[in-house]
């Protein structure tokens, strides 16, 4: 080193020490200048530029010297002090680690200790958990550090402060507590990094279930976690206490637990790891160390078919390290209760334990904590048994299987003892619930326990006791034989493997059984507290006593008394009691059988002997209750529908009843009460047992009908139909269901069916004439008004039957009768005519001199006379006396009487309101009448309130309303109420409480027609035409009959079209709706003449003239009829207006002579007053005369009428315009030149005087161009040319004066002006489709295919059908190369037109081209 490198680094190192960092940095800097390697000169560099705070440079200078120099530890302190002044605290860590191995290499092991600690603190303070831990590693022997830090002297604990490194001493010495925070460290690290990969893992699509992820993730952090390693390092440190060491020990055992269940069964690692947690367990259990983790392990973990199989000394010891656990208690619990005894060195000691409650109850206490434990399980179920709670056994039991099942899954070893200690459970107790209806799944039980072992006594007397129910009486005894000799010594198992043996033997041979049985006895009679055992011992001895019959059955009825003297509630012995005093007792005594009987089902339902024979004392007594308390009980005895086993989810269609007739009875009860549900599922159950019972299906059906499943009924009346074809009552209720459907025809043929058997049973009368009821009101709804017509006349033909086979009907006959009446009263034509007479005489003749005080002095109802026509006003007089005729006969004080009160009322409004004004006082008041005492009998009945609403709606409002609303208090979602009330509150003009009635109504019920039309007339009530028309048209769309909705529809189209402004959809298709309307209004209304006169007007404008005539002709007559009968000048008006409606319809026709017959009679008819529309008539008349004397070709008559009728138009500048224009077009038609000029002449002077008439001037205008008169045409239109473009289509709506340009320049040859004149209005128009129609069609003409196509274009979308037939042809003609599939669509839309098909040839025939 140079002198000079010397003096600049002596000179640096002072100004450091003087704090002149510049100085120093300058001298620094001039030495590297003259030696760039210096690495003293890099350090004294890099801290000046530390403290100078440029530390970018600084880290630049440091990095330099440590590549010069990595082994020199002043460099890594610089940058160390730069990382630690700048926050960089991986950095620094990083530093800190290499200064560390630097001390170590020069073993000076103060250093390294005092920068390990330095170390330790950064990674504590701004490390993360998994840092720390890899810096704790560093203390331990394994560090590379170790063998540099163990040379440090010991640490003095009395004087920590005596050195900078007692931490690293003291670690290093006892090296406990460092194990002791990685292993908390790592346990938390390990735990949050499952939690996070499980949250991050779980939404992943296709991933597996959450328990199984759980696994996998374990797996992955378990195969290479360090715990078990420090697990052992503290197990195997000289400083570990006995506590640490237990606890540490548990940790591993859960840890090498959680890692075994969660790998899989095929990895070999699994088995070995297995054998170790075996080992560990079994050692801590061997000691007795208290870990109640490794006991429960080990407890859960033996193959063991019982609880003492585990060890009594065992179950001791777990009690007594553990007495204040869950498990211990229940375990406590149990030895109590069982007093279970352990042998120990051949001494045997009993093992009791103090407890302070039922030992019952603290087993099912604890076991509510251990729902998952094995042991618990066991225990529970056993103690179920036991008791006898079989339904808590097998629900357990269950459960423990589906625990062994995850155990066997988790570790892949077999507990094949346990899960046949649950299966044994499972069996005894399917086997005892409820025999015989859990036995099919006992048996599946019971087969695997005997297959596993063959002797297994449990399951030898479980089987035993099923065949024994099956009544295989030599299986059962070999099964119990068997029993009995593995327990030849035993008093409880064995004696009742015996008796049950002898039991069965004695159902095969009685005398060996009594033999065997009194052995039996033998041995119970030196048995204490067996007197239940001993009473069905001595009962089945009498029982074989009973069998063998004669003289044996006294020596049966000894046993019989000895059994209960045994045990006085051994209920079979009464039972049997009961068969001796009814059956063998002489005389027989019934009264000491009852009593025995009532005893035996008293102590024990399930005496299904005793209960039948008292159900059918009771049912002979007549009394029901009795039988179904019996019924009821008895089927409580055998189960109920879900056999014991109600929380299965799909018991109920599993198990067969064993009393099928207290099923029946119960559904037979049900049915009565109207619980169709119960009585249904009673019936089902019954079917279960016997499924061809005809009387049970013929009972279900009837409950199904009742209960509103039709389907179902018809298919259970079918069945029993089936089981016996001859069954009226079956066919019967067919019927009614049926009719019930819908399904009227088929109805009437099964009803017809029983008649022809039973012509004269009442029901079945009845049932068919309701049927035709039905019937005819369904075809009267759908428009076949002559077959509702005769179907109403065959139900009163057939209730006439009813009422003379069976005058006990004749209420419910009279009533629908009367019913039957009212609804062909509404027909006013009838079809047949005579038979509406006949039937009409029959009741006429039926009621004659019966009409009770209620009518007097309304209307006396007498025969119709053979020359006077059946009116529909007959009929209703003849409904309302047989209405009043059914009260009569019927009991006043039947549930009826307020029904038939208000149909009297309801009736008699009726025929109220077909009188004339101011004669029905006296009947408004008796319906009144009527009304008010059917409220007093029913005052919650709607119907009843809106009866009376509707009685006084337009004479007295308030008590209308207060009906109505009585009516919605009583239902307030009565949609008919509430329609009602709207419809009041519209005829008084609330228009506002009308608006809100109908919404509430259509809000109950969208599709209620009525609210539809009080919409649709206040929408017309506020001016808005449009929206009424669109509310009725919805209205006709349903199918309520609302006569009137047609006709107020009709009229409203037919007025929209005869707008003479409107530019809209075509007339056709915006009259066909009402046309189907007003047909259908016209089969309900025949004769009314309105509706007719409508009709006849819409076939006008549909071109259908010679249909319209028809209508309006029979109009005429209709009015000419009413005209005679009160010369109402209102009917005379409309019988003008009908005049001149069809005269116009036949000048149409071309009959000109009755046509002008009709104008002639209407002008005769009109009166001579100014009034306008009797002078629009007029006007009308005499036009129409001059025209068809013109067609007749007498002018003079023709001018003659056409100057009347401009006299008549006087100075109606409308009027008179039309009349001038058609008096000019026929002097125009005369073709001679001085009529044309002077036609001419008169409609410049009628222009003149009405600019604006438009007829006139597009009359002129033709003349025009059809003379070629250009100067005529210009006169014609200029003035309206000349208007603004808004004036002039609105004179012009329909742009005939357009129309009439273009057809003028083309006539004239001139297609480019009339192409002009086109495509203008077309720019001044260009949403009118007719006008960018006709220039397309112009550009076709003149070649132009791309421009009509480009134009046609718009059109095509969102047109409707009338638009695109019109269009189709036209866009093939434009394109006719890509247009097939147009012009096809135009011929389906339109096949009749000839042009649609010329398109096509045209188009195929430029295709081939």
């Amino acid at each position: 080193m140079s002198s000079f490198t010397k003096s600049k680094l002596k000179a640096a190192r002072d100004a450091i020490g003087k704090k002149k960092y510049e100085q120093a940095r300058e001298a620094a800097a001039q030495v590297l200048d003259y030696e760039p390697d210096n690495y003293t000169a890099h350090v004294f560099l890099g801290l000046a530029l530390l403290e100078l705070g440029q530390h970018e440079k600084s880290e630049q200078v440091y990095r330099k010297a440590i590549k010069l120099k990595d082994d020199q530890v002043l460099a890594w302190q610089g940058i160390a002090k730069l990382y630690e002044q700048t926050h960089r605290w991986n950095d620094l860590a990083d530093t800190l680690e290499h200064i560390m191995q630097i001390f170590a290499k020069n073993d000076d092991a103060t250093k390294c200790a005092e920068t390990l600690q330095k170390f330790m603190d950064i990674r504590r303070q701004h490390g993360t958990r998994g840092e720390v831990i890899q810096a704790l590693f560093l203390y331990l022997p394994d560090s590379s550090l170790y063998p540099v830090l163990s040379s440090l002297p010991p640490p003095d604990a009395t004087n920590p402060t005596s050195t900078t490194i007692f931490p690293t001493q003291s670690a290093i010495y006892n090296s406990l507590a460092v194990y002791e925070e990685l292993i908390s460290l790592t346990e938390r690290e390990e735990e949050m990094f499952i939690k996070s990969e499980f949250d991050k893992r779980r939404t992943r699509l296709g991933g597996p279930k959450p328990e199984q992820l759980r696994r996998d993730i374990g797996v992955e952090v378990w195969h290479s976690s360090k715990l078990p390693t420090l697990y052992n390092d503290i197990l195997n440190h000289l400083n570990t206490s006995d506590e640490l060491r237990r606890a540490t020990e548990s940790k591993l055992i859960r840890y090498k637990q959680q890692l075994f269940l969660a790998l899989p069964s095929t990895d070999p690692e699994k088995r070995q790891l297995g054998l170790q947690l075996d080992e560990m367990v079994h050692g801590i259990v061997t000691i007795g160390i208290p870990d109640e983790f490794a006991w429960c392990m080990w407890f859960e973990g033996r193959d063991s078919d019982t609880v003492e199989g585990l060890g009594l000394a065992y179950l001791k010891q777990f009690i007594e390290l553990f007495p204040t656990s869950t498990l211990a208690r229940m375990l406590t619990g149990y030895l109590a209760y069982s007093k279970a005894a352990h042998d120990d060195e051949g001494l045997t000691e009993e093992l009791t334990f103090a407890v302070d409650s039922d030992p019952y109850g603290i087993i099912l206490d604890a076991f509510s904590a251990l729902p998952d434990s094995l042991l618990a399980n066991m225990i529970a179920a056993r103690v179920h048994l036991q008791e006898l709670e079989y339904t808590d056994a097998i629900k357990v039991a269950e459960s423990g299987l589906e625990l062994i099942r995850r155990y066997e899954s988790n570790t892949a070893r077999e507990l094949r003892e346990v899960r046949k200690a649950f299966h044994i459970i499972l069996a005894t107790s399917f086997v005892h619930l409820f025999p015989p209806k859990h036995h099919p799944r006992a048996l599946y039980f019971l087969n695997d326990v005997l297959k596993q072992d063959p002797t297994n006594v449990d399951g030898l007397i479980g089987k035993g006791y099923v065949f024994q129910y099956s009544e295989k009486w030599e299986e059962a005894e070999v099964l119990f034989a068997q029993a009995a000799k593995q327990l030849p010594d035993d008093v409880d198992k064995g004696v009742e493997a015996k008796e049950e043996s002898a039991w069965c033997l004695s159902r095969m041979h009685a005398d060996a059984g009594v033999d065997a049985l009194k052995e039996v006895f033998e041995t119970l009679k030196d048995i204490e507290d067996r007197d239940i055992d001993k009473a069905r011992c001595l009962w089945r001895i009498g029982r074989c006593y009973w069998d063998l019959g004669g003289e044996s059955r006294e020596e049966a009825f000894k046993y019989f008394i000895t059994s209960l003297k045994h045990n006085r509630e051994y209920a079979p012995a009464y039972t049997s009691l009961g068969v001796y005093y009814s059956e063998y007792a002489s005389p027989p005594d019934p009264t000491r059988a009852s009593k025995c009987f009532q005893k035996a089902f008293e102590l024990d339902a399930r005496e299904a002997e005793a209960a039948r024979r008292l159900a059918e004392g009771f049912a002979d007594e007549r009394e029901w209750d009795l039988v179904e308390v019996v019924a009821r009980r008895t089927i409580d005895g055998e189960g109920g529908m879900g056999a014991g086993m109600e929380g299965d989810g799909a018991t109920s269609g599993k198990y067969l009843p064993t009393n099928a007739w207290a099923w029946k009875a119960l559904g037979v009860v049900e049915l009565v009460k109207r619980n169709y549900a119960e009585s249904i599922k009673a019936f089902q159950m019954a079917l279960r047992a016997n499924v061809d019972d005809q009387l049970s299906w013929l009972r279900l059906g009837e409950a199904y009908s009742k209960a509103g499943r039709h389907v179902a009924a018809l298919r259970a009346l079918g069945r029993a139909h089936e089981l016996q074809p001859d069954d009226w009552m079956c066919t019967y209720f067919i019927g009614e269901v049926q009719r019930q459907t819908g399904r009227l025809a088929e109805a009437l043929a099964s009803f017809q069916s029983i008649l022809d058997v039973r012509p004269t049973e009442a029901g079945i009368l009845l049932s068919v004439a309701q049927t035709y009821l039905d019937l005819a009101r369904h075809e009267r709804l759908t428009g076949f008004v002559a077959r509702a017509e005769q179907s109403f006349i065959s139900c009163i033909d057939v209730m006439l039957v009813a009422i003379r086979e069976s005058p006990g009907y004749r209420g419910v006959a009279w009533k629908i009768a009367a019913d039957a009446l009212f609804e062909l009263s509404v027909i006013t034509v009838f079809a047949d005519e005579n038979n509406v007479r006949a039937a009409v005489t029959v009741v006429s003749e039926l009621i004659q001199g019966q009409s009770s005080a209620r009518l007097a002095g309304l209307f006396k109802f007498t025969a119709l006379s053979p020359d006077d026509p059946v009116t529909g006003l007959n009929v209703l007089e003849a409904a309302v006396a047989a209405y009043d005729y059914r009260i009569t006969v019927g009991s006043p004080d039947e549930a009826a009487l307020p029904s038939s009160l208000y149909d009297l009322a309801v009736a008699l409004h009726e025929w109220i309101l077909k009188q004339p004004s101011g004669t029905t006082r006296q009947a408004l008041e008796a319906a009144n009448s009527f009304l008010i005492q059917a409220l007093q009998k029913e005052p919650g009945n709607v119907r009843f309130w809106v009866a009376l609403g509707d009685l006084h709606f337009s004479q007295k409002p308030k008590l209308s309303q207060h009906a109505y609303i009585k009516a919605i208090e009583v239902d307030n979602k009565n949609v008919v109420a509430w329609t009602k009330t709207g419809l009041l509150y519209l005829y008084h003009n609330d228009i506002d409480l009308a608006a809100q009635a109908f919404t509430k109504a259509q809000t109950l019920d969208p599709d209620h027609t009525l609210a539809w039309i009080g919409q649709a007339l206040i929408a017309a009530a506020n001016g808005h035409e449009i929206d009424a028309r669109i509310l009725l048209e919805h209205a006709v769309s349903m199918t309520a009959d609302v006569p009137m909705a047609d006709l107020q529809f009709a009229l409203r189209v037919l007025t929209a079209v005869n707008d003479s402004n409107s530019v809209g959809a075509p007339t056709t298709d915006r009259l066909l709706p009402a046309f189907f309307v007003l047909g259908r209004y016209s089969q309900r209304c025949p004769a009314d003449a309105c509706g007719l006169h409508v009709f006849g007007l819409i076939c006008e404008h549909l071109g259908k003239l010679e249909q319209g005539v028809e209508y309006i002709n029979r109009a005429i007559a209709l009015l000419e009829a009413a005209y005679e009968e009160k010369e109402d000048p209102i009917v005379e008006r409309q019988f003008v207006i009908a005049h001149t409606n069809i005269a116009r319809l036949r000048l149409g026709l071309q009959d000109y002579e009755g046509s002008l017959a009709s104008f002639e009679s209407a002008l005769g008819l009109l009166p001579e007053d100014a009034e306008r529309e009797s002078q629009i008539l007029r006007v009308q008349a005499q036009c129409g005369s001059g025209l068809a004397s013109f067609k007749m070709d007498d002018f003079q008559a023709a001018m003659t009428a056409f100057q009347t009728a401009l006299e008549s138009a006087a100075d109606d500048r409308v009027l008179r315009g039309q009349v001038t224009v058609l008096l000019a077009q026929t002097m125009w038609a005369i073709r001679t030149p001085e009529f044309r000029e002077s036609a001419k002449g008169l409609l410049l002077d009628c222009i003149t005087s009405d600019p604006e008439n438009l007829m006139a001037i597009n009359t002129l205008a033709g003349m025009g161009i059809l003379t070629e008169d250009d100067g005529l045409v210009d006169a014609a239109l200029s003035e309206i040319l000349s208007l603004p473009v808004e004036q002039r289509h609105e004179l012009d709506p329909r742009r005939d004066v357009t129309y009439l340009l273009v057809q003028h320049y083309l006539g004239l040859g001139d297609y480019d002006r009339a192409t002009k004149i086109a495509q203008k209005a077309l720019h001044v128009e260009p949403s009118n489709l007719q006008m960018r129609r006709e220039v397309a069609s112009l550009l076709l003409k003149q070649g132009e295919r791309d421009a009509a196509s480009a134009i046609l274009a718009s059109v095509a979308q969102n047109q409707d059908i009338a638009e695109e037939k019109t269009t189709l042809a036209l866009s093939a003609l434009a394109q006719p190369i890509q247009s097939q599939r147009s012009a096809q669509k135009a011929i389906m839309l339109e096949p009749g037109q000839l042009r649609n098909w010329q398109t096509l040839a045209y188009v195929r025939a430029q295709e081939v081209l």
